[in-house]
Formats: structure tokens, C-alpha cells, sequence
């Protein structure tokens, strides 16, 4: 007959289980449901969903062995592994997915139309050369652009370099037909209080320091 082996005693932490746990830090309360330690669901309590994950990361093991029926500390480990596995690659395929995201939507910005025909009457204005220098580079752009078939209607805004400043670019285009036009474009030097269209090559002081372009 063979003898079993005699019951785990969840009261002792066997000092090979007792470190950080990946998967407790990185799914926090899916793996707190997971592993019958509830007090993870403090996790989605504001102000404790920042603090959890680390005290998960240091504590968890514990809890899981006390809180779990386990044949031995060796399945402990190879479950715990597991859960640190699918931790990695789910954080790793949220980051890709959000990259994808942000990169698609800066690749639609700065290839846009609206963008392109501003950045070159940007880098045709004389204005802009006269207080940025040449050449002009240009940063990331942000906003919004709708297109409806025919039609469509883009505000962005992105940053502009020279040799002598820096300065913010805001510009509002509507397509008609198929075709893009500038309905706004300014430049503002920072620093300075004064806005410069560029689509008239005038320059219009604003009455506080402080005020956006819009």
C-alpha cells in the first residue's frame, strides 16, 4: 500500500514560493479571483488601484498558498508561472494594440492633405522664415479630421522649429469637391504675445499673454 503523503499546511509558506509574484502584479484582480484572494478586488478602488499591484506583487504568493488547495509546492510554482505567462502577454498585446492605435492615427494626421498643404504654405511664408529661420521643420500634429465623401473639415495644430525659435502652428482647412483649402493658419513664436497669419502674412497682438489661438 502506498503511503500519502502527509496534507500541506497552508500556515507554513515554504520560503522557495515566498517572492514576488509576477502574476499577481500584472493581473492584480483577475488573478486575485483566480487564486481566492479577494482582497485584490481593492484594486478597482480608486487610489488603491495604484497601490495594490505592488502590494500583490510582494504579498501575493502568500495569500495564494493559504487562500489555495495545492498537491505540492512544485504545482504551486507551475500555476503561478502560468499566471505570470499570460500577465506578460496580454500587457505586451494591450501595449502593441495601443502603439497601433496611436501610430495609425499620427500616420493619418501627417499624411493628411489638410496637413501637407499646411506645412507647405508654412514653409513658403515668408513671415514664418522672417522669425523662425530657416529651414522649418515640423513636429507631431494632433486634432481632429472628418471627411464625408466630397467634403470634409480638419483642425490641427503641431509645433514648428527654425534656426532663431520655435513656435505653435493651429490651422482650420475645409474640403469642397474633393479639394482641400487653408480657412486658418497662425503661427505663434513662444514666449511671444502675438499671433502671425499666415495666410495673410499680418500679425495680430493678442490682449493677454495667456489666451490660445482658437
Amino acid at each position: 500500500m502506498v503511503e500519502q503523503p502527509p496534507p500541506l499546511d497552508p500556515k507554513v509558506i515554504p520560503p522557495e514560493i515566498d517572492r514576488w509574484n509576477w502574476g499577481a502584479f500584472l493581473l492584480s484582480w483577475i488573478w486575485g479571483v483566480g487564486n481566492n484572494t479577494f482582497i485584490a478586488l481593492l484594486t478597482l478602488i480608486p487610489f488603491f488601484g495604484l497601490v495594490m499591484p505592488f502590494v500583490l506583487g510582494a504579498r501575493g504568493s502568500r495569500w495564494a498558498w493559504r487562500n489555495g488547495r495545492w498537491d505540492s509546492v512544485e504545482h504551486f510554482k507551475r500555476v503561478q508561472r502560468l499566471w505570470a505567462i499570460w500577465g506578460a502577454v496580454i500587457w505586451l498585446g494591450a501595449l502593441v494594440l495601443l502603439g497601433g492605435v496611436f501610430g495609425g492615427t499620427y500616420y493619418l494626421l501627417k499624411t493628411s492633405e489638410a496637413y501637407q498643404l499646411g506645412a507647405s504654405r508654412l514653409q513658403a511664408s515668408t513671415a514664418a522664415a522672417d522669425v523662425l529661420g530657416r529651414p522649418i521643420s515640423t513636429g507631431f500634429p494632433s486634432g481632429t479630421i472628418s471627411i464625408d465623401g466630397k467634403g470634409g473639415r480638419a483642425t490641427l495644430a503641431f509645433s514648428a522649429t527654425g534656426t532663431k525659435a520655435t513656435a505653435q502652428i493651429f490651422l482650420r482647412a475645409i474640403k469642397k469637391d474633393g479639394v482641400w483649402s487653408l480657412t486658418q493658419l497662425t503661427l505663434k513664436v513662444d514666449g511671444s504675445d502675438g499671433v502671425i497669419d499666415l495666410l495673410n502674412q499680418s500679425k495680430v497682438e493678442l490682449p493677454d499673454a495667456r489666451r490660445r489661438v482658437s
